[in-house]
């Protein structure tokens, strides 16, 4: 988050207005939810796990059993059926 002083980058009337409200404190503006990133999308995060599940249901597929899966991912059972039935 970067720090920005409203007179250089709001119009004079809305700051006006805002110091009605508040003045020499911060305040958090806050993106418009439709320019949200989603979970995990700005750190890349998402990707590298549809990745992993993805390499998951490849493995199960050729012959891999959950255990197997369990101990190279280091993941429970359940996760690994989860995963395994999104997959199909």
């Amino acid at each position: 988050m970067n720090y920005k002083n409203g007179r250089d980058v709001l119009p004079p009337s809305l700051l006006k207005e805002l110091q009605k409200y508040i003045q020499g404190d911060l305040i958090y503006v806050p993106k418009a939810a439709d320019q949200r990133a989603h979970w995990g999308e700005v750190s890349g995060t998402r990707k590298l796990l549809a990745e992993r599940n993805k390499e998951i249901y490849l493995y199960y597929t050729s012959g891999w059993t959950v255990a197997d899966l369990e101990r190279k991912y280091h993941l429970s059972g359940e996760s690994i059926r989860k995963i395994i039935v999104k997959a199909r």
